[in-house]
């Protein structure tokens, strides 16, 4: 099963109404406003965020989301953010979300189900200081010549906001919020990272889904996969063979490679369907870049991601997702101002190259090593990747997780990684993961998750698989009885024990002590 990808730019509503000033009620129940929405719109002079809310209305119920006072406005110097705030089923919790790629524009956002109320949380989240065409995402002129977008982009943004939307939240409702959470994936999952290493006591909560850790090298590795590109129709028949030769190496034969790295087919077997530089290329995909045998990004294109290089790397209509983002970043962003740039055609895959982008993007990578006072705070952590990722590979996210924990299931952190899946959802089999309510329930109700839910949807929206993912190392075996694709045949196993630290050029990159803001 495979789901073509729909890249969504960006959806905005506005509507207006008032909310009258109500007393919250009593300890469980719906906490209601203090004052009237459009009381908001006006500035909130914070230290180091000074905030203009430029308009706060009240948007009526409507399509199965609740009534909410929509807040709009601008956090010096240029960052533009929204706040939803339920203003009839509100219970204290407030839940920031990420964004994808460069950002650039305030991505409309749904009430997450954090409970068992829809509906029950504020929900924030921003343009990181810049805005760009909705059309043109990948749009990076902004960061040419300004250190302070590119620094508000980098780190600055996510911090200031949730102080921002805080404060809004607790004027609206007299009382701030009882619990935070941030959630983001891809960029997003960047972001969520940062704050955890950056500002510990941020968030009481925290989901990082295929994390942009390696923020750098991230971009060269986005301009190795666009110059080693193969036809679609070879990707096809390369991904079948792939299938056939590994499929069952997991134990069981499902149309999804749960370990990858079990894999040892070789591209050459399809010659001659495949062309020398084809196998060429293809074999490029799966190491990954490197440099006189040194590895430029500690991870590759995996077995069974094949599919998803159709819309990652090779051109949907006249547009590649790794080719306009290492294009866009070379020219404009991660170099330091004043310094020369690169391009997609003229990037070197060198190790001097590595650490000449680094004197920059180090602001933005997600390096910590040192969540210490992130874990004195109570925080719990969710970490989760796709295995066919296409677009970020799941093997830095082993790599750091490795390095971070030992490779071991923590008391305040988790890791997830889901078989099949691609880059923030999509996949062959398994195409949907949502380990946010998991998250909610062990900071709320102290159990850490057991396992998570995974589910294969296909393209009428039927739930056609579901299978229990477990926390790292641990993996799910089929107990062999009843249906493959229904969660409840399957128990946790031990994991495979391959080894997940890798060496690379960028190891020096990871930060044993905290980050300074």
């Amino acid at each position: 099963m495979y789901r073509k990808t729909t890249v969504v730019l960006a959806v905005m509503v506005v509507a207006a109404g008032v909310v009258p000033a109500v007393a919250e009620t009593s300890s469980g129940g719906p906490i209601r406003p203090v004052q009237s929405c459009s009381s908001l719109a006006r500035q909130y002079p914070l230290p180091d965020a000074r905030t203009q809310v430029t308009s706060a209305v009240v948007v009526p119920a409507a399509a199965g989301v609740p009534e909410f006072c929509d807040v709009r406005g601008t956090i010096e110097p240029n960052i533009g953010f929204r706040v939803k705030l339920p203003t009839q089923t509100y219970r204290g919790r407030y839940v920031q979300v990420g964004c994808g790629g460069f950002c650039g524009f305030v991505e409309e956002t749904a009430f997450p189900q954090c409970g068992p109320a829809f509906g029950d949380a504020a929900v924030a989240t921003s343009d990181t200081g810049h805005q760009v065409a909705p059309d043109n995402p990948v749009d990076t002129r902004w960061a040419r010549d300004d250190q302070q977008a590119r620094d508000d982009f980098f780190h600055r943004s996510q911090h200031v906001l949730a102080r921002v939307s805080k404060v809004i939240t607790k004027t609206y409702f007299g009382s701030a919020p009882r619990r935070s959470y941030f959630t983001g994936c891809s960029n997003g999952g960047r972001q969520a990272l940062q704050l955890a290493q950056r500002y510990p006591h941020d968030f009481d909560g925290i989901v990082a889904g295929a994390p942009a850790g390696f923020f750098g090298a991230l971009v060269g590795y986005q301009a190795w996969i666009t110059r080693n590109a193969v036809p679609n129709d070879k990707i096809d028949l390369l991904h079948a063979a792939v299938l056939q030769e590994c499929d069952g190496l997991d134990g069981l034969v499902d149309g999804q490679l749960d370990e990858p790295r079990l894999c040892r087919f070789d591209p050459a077997s399809l010659a001659p369907a495949l062309t020398g530089e084809e196998i060429a290329r293809v074999r490029n995909l799966y190491a990954g870049p490197s440099d006189g045998g040194v590895r430029l990004y500690p991870g590759g294109q995996s077995y069974g991601s094949e599919l998803g290089w159709k819309y990652w790397i090779n051109e949907v209509s006249g547009f590649s997702i790794s080719g306009a983002l290492a294009e866009n970043a070379l020219k404009h962003l991660v170099y330091p101002i004043g310094k020369p740039h690169s391009s997609l055609d003229s990037f070197e895959f060198t190790v001097r190259e590595l650490h000449r982008v680094a004197q920059e993007t180090v602001k933005a990578n997600a390096m910590s090593l040192d969540l210490r006072e992130f874990r004195r705070s109570g925080g719990k952590l969710v970490v989760w990747h796709g295995a066919g990722d296409p677009g970020i590979p799941v093997e830095g996210t082993l790599d750091y997780w490795q390095r971070l924990t030992g490779g071991r299931t923590q008391d305040w952190a988790r890791l997830f990684v889901v078989p099949s899946l691609h880059h923030c959802g999509n996949g062959d089999e398994l195409t949907a993961f949502d380990p946010f309510p998991a998250l909610v329930q062990w900071v709320e109700g102290g159990a850490a998750p057991t396992s998570v839910t995974a589910s294969g949807v296909g393209d009428d929206g039927t739930v056609v698989r579901t299978r229990p993912v477990f926390p790292y190392p641990l993996r799910a075996k089929y107990d062999g009885s009843g249906s493959i694709d229904d969660a409840a045949n399957f128990a946790a196993a031990p994991g495979y024990r391959l080894s997940d630290r890798i060496r690379w050029a960028g190891e020096g990159l990871y930060r044993p002590g905290p980050v300074a803001p």
